[in-house]
């Protein structure tokens, strides 16, 4: 008599769980032999590119000293139409000479964009309101840097880490006492190291400078 060794059975979901497991290590084994380049960020491909950046405070008599700020970078690449919109806008309401309330936005909005051809609407707007508030002071203050290039490239950390820095100081100055002139003068100041920033990490990356600067202050002491 002839005595056969019994085939262990197959558990099909184990089957499929080994196939899976085969299937994920084929594809990472595939990822690691593409090439550098097969990585590149999905802003390399041309896209429709929306921002939105806006800053409000609103100072009154239960909340007298109300600032903010935002310091906002977006890196868009290769885009075929592109529209962005940065605002900041402040109010004091109800406060007196004796009971004064302070009020202080600021926007910082920078973008970069790249085609031949880009369809680009962009928006910098700024509103500071006294409502029956006298003696107030009412400062909101928006800036768009828009750099635009013939290709798409991307800010190298060197400039990163000089951005980041004026925003530091931007935010200091936002939460200072400074008046509205020496408040509005070094705003402008950081306005123009952050245009200087941009320049240079464009001529960097071998493109003509092109970096386009709006600014609207509206307000100050009342």
């Amino acid at each position: 008599m002839t005595h056969r060794k019994p085939r262990p059975s197959r558990n099909p979901l184990t089957s499929k769980v080994v196939q899976l497991g085969l299937l994920t290590a084929g594809i990472a084994t595939a990822a690691a032999a593409a090439p550098a380049q097969a990585a590149a960020p999905s802003s390399s491909f041309a896209r429709v590119a929306v921002a939105n950046d806006h800053v409000s405070t609103l100072a009154n008599r239960a909340h007298h000293t109300v600032v903010k700020d935002s310091f906002t970078v977006h890196q868009y690449g290769t885009a075929i139409a592109t529209g962005v919109r940065n605002q900041a806008n402040a109010v004091s309401a109800g406060c007196s000479v004796d009971d004064h309330c302070r009020s202080v936005a600021l926007s910082f909005q920078i973008v970069t964009v790249a085609g031949h051809q880009t369809h680009l609407n962009a928006v910098n707007l700024s509103d500071a309101v006294n409502k029956s508030c006298t003696g107030c002071q009412t400062l909101a203050g928006a800036y768009q840097f828009v750099v635009s290039t013939p290709r798409a490239f991307t800010l190298n950390a060197a400039s990163q880490h000089k951005l980041a820095d004026i925003h530091r100081r931007l935010d200091a100055l936002t939460h200072s006492k400074a008046s509205a002139t020496d408040l509005k003068a070094q705003a402008d100041g950081l306005a123009a190291e952050v245009k200087t920033v941009l320049a240079d990490a464009v001529a960097t990356a071998h493109f003509a400078p092109d970096v386009a600067v709006h600014r609207h202050l509206d307000g100050g002491w009342r």
